[in-house]
């Protein structure tokens, strides 16, 4: 009789406990970053929804949207600063690299050689040094670009 009941209890409790509270919200990504709302919020917007199973824990009153906004934004802001810092590093390496090509281009002057043939060096080295500042200054453009871009999106979300 007393396993009965138990089995009983067991089984009441395991319904109890299967009973599902879900909440649905909409997500919408936009230019100026993501939204969480209670109600559709655009063409794109896609629904979610969120399920537990205990029952004695409420549903709350707000739907800690604000929240769920402010987390994304973090994520975002940590990503622009993550990709502002690699652009930047990249151009401190591009300098390097710059600096290396030309002290190598100098370093064929210095050497011993006949008239002739320094003066068709002295050519050679001012071609190939006007090309590496040209490629430098080429590929630090497009990379102050890049870096502008990401200043301008990390200023909207601060």
């Amino acid at each position: 009789m007393l396993r009965t009941y138990a089995i009983i209890l067991i089984l009441l409790s395991m319904g109890v406990s299967a009973e599902k509270v879900s909440v649905s919200y909409y997500k919408c990504v936009t230019d100026r970053g993501t939204i969480f709302s209670q109600h559709p919020c655009g063409k794109n917007g896609t629904i979610h929804t969120l399920t537990h199973s205990n029952p004695e824990a409420k549903i709350p009153a707000e739907q800690h949207f604000k929240t769920l906004n402010n987390l994304e934004k973090k994520q975002i802001v940590r990503n622009l600063k993550r990709e502002i810092r690699a652009k930047r590093q990249k151009s401190a390496i591009l300098s390097r690299d710059r600096d290396r090509d030309s002290r190598e281009q100098q370093a064929r002057l210095n050497r011993v050689m006949d008239d002739r043939k320094k003066q068709q060096t002295i050519r050679d080295v001012k071609k190939q040094l006007k090309s590496i500042n040209k490629q430098y200054l080429k590929d630090i453009k497009d990379i102050d670009k890049q870096i502008a871009r990401l200043e301008k999106q990390l200023a909207r979300y601060q």
